[in-house]
């Protein structure tokens, strides 16, 4: 190697990094250019306008602040749940994709009901009972960081009350149970 191809090199490298660093702002832009259609909506709009996009909401709670939540799941094999927070005034709080690892988070073990759960997630996936550990069992579908396709589970105590979570992975989009069929 001579010295007097060193600089052509270094710029060679200099070229692969620039390129590199305008690939990542791109796939930056792009995936921001993706929002999900719960992202299109700011705070103070009309519920009227929420009910135009995603249709009447499949569950409605009422929550212990006075508002309303309006929720639209996609169960029984899709993993979101859109909910919308409305105020007494018919105007939007909240929304969100409810079923996410930060808001699965905020349950809190030993102090959330199944009342609390519905109310927050929608009706469950699923129910199991456990009688060895006198557990009911409620599952939801979800995509862990929009990869994973995974299982949350809530266990209840016979008073109703969240003792236990758990997440698992998703046995509908496990390659190996279907033996080769897909």
């Amino acid at each position: 190697m001579k010295l007097q191809d060193a600089p052509r090199r270094m710029n060679t490298w200099q070229m692969i990094y620039r390129i590199r660093a305008i690939a990542i702002a791109t796939l930056g832009i792009g995936l921001a250019a993706c929002a999900q259609p719960w992202q299109a909506f700011q705070p103070g709009v009309d519920q009227s306008a929420i009910i135009a996009r995603f249709g009447q909401p499949k569950e409605v709670y009422d929550l212990p602040n006075g508002n309303k939540h309006l929720l639209w799941p996609t169960r029984p094999l899709g993993e979101t749940t859109v909910g919308a927070e409305i105020s007494p005034d018919g105007k939007l709080v909240n929304l969100d994709q409810m079923l996410t690892e930060q808001n699965f988070a905020r349950v809190v073990v030993g102090q959330w009901t199944k009342h609390d759960i519905q109310m927050t997630f929608g009706l469950p996936e699923e129910t199991a009972y456990f009688p060895l550990m006198k557990r009911e069992v409620w599952s939801y579908r979800y995509m862990e960081t929009n990869v994973w396709y995974k299982l949350y589970h809530f266990y209840f105590d016979d008073q109703g009350i969240v003792r236990l979570t758990q997440k698992t992975d998703d046995p509908l989009h496990d390659p190996d149970r279907h033996h080769g069929f897909f």
